[in-house]
């Protein structure tokens, strides 16, 4: 868009955001707060990010009306906002200028010298947030978007003063194409959205388009051992640096061993050896996640010393594998995956942190990635030697009837026999409670509202588990 600057280039404008409670929207208001754009807006319901915001100086809504609409100079509306929204058309009928998040983040990035943004259909919030830290280490005070919640910047947005901006670029409806960063990542390219995206070839087209956003003077980092992303570097035209754990000609490649589930890591760069180090989150796909990291800081010109000491001071955003506590000794976690490529190397991560059983309690999101990806979700469950499948989390989705989990719980059972369906939250915690014991490993796992299980279970204090 070419009028993006002059969007935020008025301290006395007033931004109106529908849908303001989301994650990004609500950092997106945070960053403009400190532009001293006004801000006002509105959600369906009152949340601990929509009163952070008010205490801030935002004005703020609950439901959305017309009346909402007085004077404001730019309307700012999520992808789940119906065009049909009464705010939005309201907007309309007065002449408000209004724009999709997307939009707007890539206006805001649009103000800073050098912004990185993180693609992949997997893994873009740990490595933004390996990115976050890296950089922070390095003393070089950025501003940061990350979608989940960071306790090193105190939620999910970070406000600082240099032309760093750190974000991750997400592909759902071509979101990522109003971005142009001054370096680009793409640590993977797999099925999924397939409710906007044809297919896979589809999918690789606009992270094509994405790259080719890339500023003229800047540069592209790329998952080597991908073999969708392989296929992007054959029409890349700019200058790009390449990472793998299994590729042997990898600008970026590693050596590493397990110790307790954790990774030691022995670096290297266009093969000759560069640094050790010793990564403090489980998991082989977070050793790809890091050298992803390595890659890019190093591209930015950041010192060997903060790069290593950032990621060894490194702590996975929350949702991501996340320790919750103890349930009358069984540990739990609380995982983000809701792909089956994701669940596996969670599964495979948590497989390692257990020597007793491992019960996966699994919340499938959205109706039509459950239908479309029903035969690799199936085949997903191996690692757990049980996994709970409860109701799918329908999101932005209606129920047609096409799918349900008791069907991908019987698909489960066809393939490794493992899955019990259950549909209330109190029930899956009495299964639980009676076929868990002290030293298991529990952990929920989805994209919806899968962790108020794990809320429930480490405050759970009533009927110890059976030995």
């Amino acid at each position: 868009m070419g009028t993006n600057k002059l969007y935020l280039s008025d301290n006395n404008m007033t931004v109106h955001m529908i849908g303001i409670g989301g994650i990004s929207m609500s950092g997106l208001a945070e960053i403009l707060m400190n532009k001293n754009v006004k801000i006002t807006g509105s959600d369906c319901t009152e949340s601990e990010i929509t009163k952070r915001l008010s205490e801030m100086g935002a004005i703020i809504s609950l439901g959305h009306s017309a009346s909402n609409i007085s004077g404001q100079d730019l309307v700012v509306y999520t992808a789940a906002i119906s065009q049909d929204n009464p705010e939005l058309m309201e907007a309309k009928r007065q002449g408000i200028p209004t724009i999709e998040r997307s939009e707007l983040l890539g206006a805001i990035m649009d103000q800073y010298e050098n912004s990185i943004a993180i693609s992949g259909t997997h893994g873009k919030t740990t490595t933004t947030s390996m990115i976050s830290s890296i950089a922070l280490e390095a003393g070089l005070d950025p501003t940061i978007h990350v979608g989940g919640l960071l306790d090193i910047i105190g939620g999910n947005t970070r406000v600082g003063e240099s032309q760093y901006f750190i974000a991750e670029a997400c592909e759902y409806k071509n979101s990522f194409l109003h971005f142009r960063p001054s370096i680009a990542i793409v640590l993977n390219i797999d099925a999924d959205h397939l409710d906007f995206f044809k297919d896979i070839d589809d999918i690789r087209k606009s992270f094509e388009a994405f790259i080719s956003n890339v500023r003229p003077s800047g540069g592209v980092v790329l998952n080597i051992d991908d073999p969708q992303v392989r296929n992007l570097s054959k029409v890349l035209t700019r200058p790009y640096a390449t990472f793998g754990i299994t590729s042997p000609n990898a600008d970026w490649s590693c050596e590493y061993t397990f110790k307790d589930g954790y990774a030691n890591l022995d670096v290297y760069y266009k093969k000759a050896f560069w640094a050790n180090i010793k990564l403090p989150v489980p998991g082989m796909h977070n050793i790809s996640n890091a050298l992803a990291a390595i890659a890019t800081c190093h591209s930015l010109g950041i010192q060997k010393n903060s790069i290593v000491s950032g990621l060894e001071k490194f702590k996975n955003p929350h949702r991501r594998l996340e320790d919750k506590g103890m349930f009358y000794g069984i540990r739990v976690m609380d995982d983000y995956a809701h792909h089956p490529t994701e669940i596996q190397a969670s599964l495979n991560a948590a497989r390692i942190l257990t020597t007793n059983k491992l019960f996966c309690v699994f919340q499938p999101h959205t109706y039509t990635r459950t239908y479309e990806l029903l035969d690799d979700f199936s085949k997903s469950f191996a690692q757990a030697d049980t996994v709970i499948v409860t109701d799918i989390y329908a999101a932005r989705e209606k129920d047609t009837g096409i799918i349900n989990s008791r069907m991908l719980s019987d698909r489960i059972n066809m393939i490794t026999g493992n899955s019990v369906y259950i549909s209330e939250f109190d029930d899956i915690i009495k299964y639980l409670t009676e076929n868990a014991s002290s030293g298991d490993l529990i952990i929920t796992m989805g994209a919806g509202n899968i962790n108020k299980l794990s809320h429930q279970l480490v405050k759970e204090t009533k009927i110890s588990p059976s030995p």
